[in-house]
C-alpha cells in the first residue's frame, strides 16, 4: 500500500465549530475528497493557556467536547504548549496540568507540542501516555540541528523550519524511520529571509505568560499585507499538492502540519479544500459549510 498524506491540522480549540461542520463531511462524504490523504491530528490551545506558545490560543469550549469530537473519527489531538519562555514554576499550572491529564486518558492516542526542555520532562515523569512533537517554534534553521533533534528518542515527530522543507539532497539521505519523524510546515507565509522568527515567538511566549509587553514589529517588507494564502504560495518554503505527490509522498514523507491558528475560520477553510479536497467538490464543500446555521466563519 502506497503512503497516504497525513495531515495536522490548526485549531483544536480555535476552531472546534469549524471542525463540527467539516469532520461529518470528510468522512461520510469521501467521495468529495482526495483518497491519497487522511487527517492526523489537530493541534491547538484554549484561551489562558500558560504553556502555550507559536500563537496566543483562543476558544473557550469545553475541553471534553473537543476531545470527544476528535475521538468519534479517531484523531489525535494535540495540545499545543510550545512556550519558548517557560520556567519551573509553570509547571503546576492546574489549567494545563488538568488538559494533559483528560487528553491523556483519551481512546486515541494524544500528543503535545512542546519547545521548553523542563516541559518535556515533566509530561515525560508525569504524562507518559502523550506522545512529543518538537515544535518549529525552535527555529532550526541548521540541517544538522534539526538531524540531532530528529534523532532524539524523546520525539514522535518533529517540525523543522519552514526553510528546512527544499533541503532535498539531505532529506532523501534520511533513514526511513527519520523520514516517518519528519512532519513539514507547508503553508508558512513568514518572509523566508526572516532573521527575527525566535523574537516573535519569544513575543506570543510573554503574551501566553500574561506578561505585559509590545506587539511585536515584523521586519517583512511585506508584513502590511498580513497572511495571503496568494502569497504563501509563492514562498520558497511552500508545499503545495503537487509537491506532496510528486516529490515528498514518493521519497517516504507522509506528515504536513497546516498552519492557521491564528488566522480566521474562512481562511483555514480555504486551506482545507486546497490540500483535501478535489477541485469538482470544493464549491459543494464550501456551500455546506457556509450554510451551516451554527457557523460563523467572519
Amino acid at each position: 500500500m502506497e503512503k497516504k498524506a497525513i495531515y495536522h491540522l490548526p485549531g483544536l480549540f480555535e476552531f472546534y465549530e469549524l471542525y463540527k461542520c467539516f469532520l461529518p463531511l470528510f468522512y461520510e462524504h469521501r467521495e468529495y475528497f482526495y483518497d491519497w490523504c487522511d487527517i492526523g491530528s489537530v493541534y491547538g490551545a484554549p484561551e489562558g493557556c500558560i504553556w502555550g506558545g507559536g500563537r496566543v490560543g483562543v476558544g473557550d469550549e469545553d475541553p471534553s467536547d473537543v476531545l470527544a469530537l476528535l475521538e468519534k473519527y479517531d484523531i489525535s489531538a494535540r495540545p499545543t504548549f510550545s512556550n519558548s519562555l517557560f520556567r519551573q514554576e509553570h509547571l503546576s499550572d492546574k489549567k494545563c496540568n488538568a488538559l494533559c491529564d483528560l487528553f491523556e486518558k483519551g481512546k486515541v492516542q494524544n500528543g503535545v507540542i512542546v519547545y521548553s526542555e523542563l516541559l518535556i520532562d515533566h509530561l515525560r515523569a508525569n504524562y507518559s501516555g502523550l506522545y512529543l512533537v518538537s515544535s518549529t517554534t525552535k527555529v532550526m534553521t541548521d540541517f544538522s540541528e534539526f538531524l540531532a533533534e530528529l534523532n532524539r528518542e524523546d520525539f514522535k515527530y518533529v517540525v523543522p523550519d519552514f526553510r528546512l522543507n527544499k533541503k532535498l539532497s539531505e532529506l532523501n539521505a534520511l533513514s526511513q524511520d527519520q523520514k516517518d519523524k519528519v512532519e513539514f510546515l507547508c503553508n508558512e507565509c513568514c518572509w523566508f529571509g526572516c532573521y527575527d522568527r525566535k523574537n516573535c515567538y519569544e513575543n506570543v511566549s510573554r503574551k501566553c505568560l500574561g506578561e505585559p509587553c509590545e506587539d511585536h514589529v515584523c521586519v517583512s517588507p511585506e508584513a502590511k499585507k498580513g497572511y495571503r494564502f496568494s502569497e504563501a504560495m509563492k514562498n520558497p518554503g511552500f508545499i503545495g499538492t503537487d509537491d506532496i505527490l510528486d516529490t515528498y509522498l514518493p521519497a517516504g514523507f507522509s506528515n504536513f502540519k497546516i498552519e492557521g491558528r491564528g488566522l480566521g475560520s474562512a481562511v483555514v477553510l480555504e486551506f482545507l479544500l486546497y490540500y483535501l479536497t478535489k477541485p469538482e467538490y470544493r464549491l459543494k464543500v464550501r456551500e455546506e459549510i457556509y450554510l451551516d446555521p451554527m457557523l460563523d466563519l467572519f
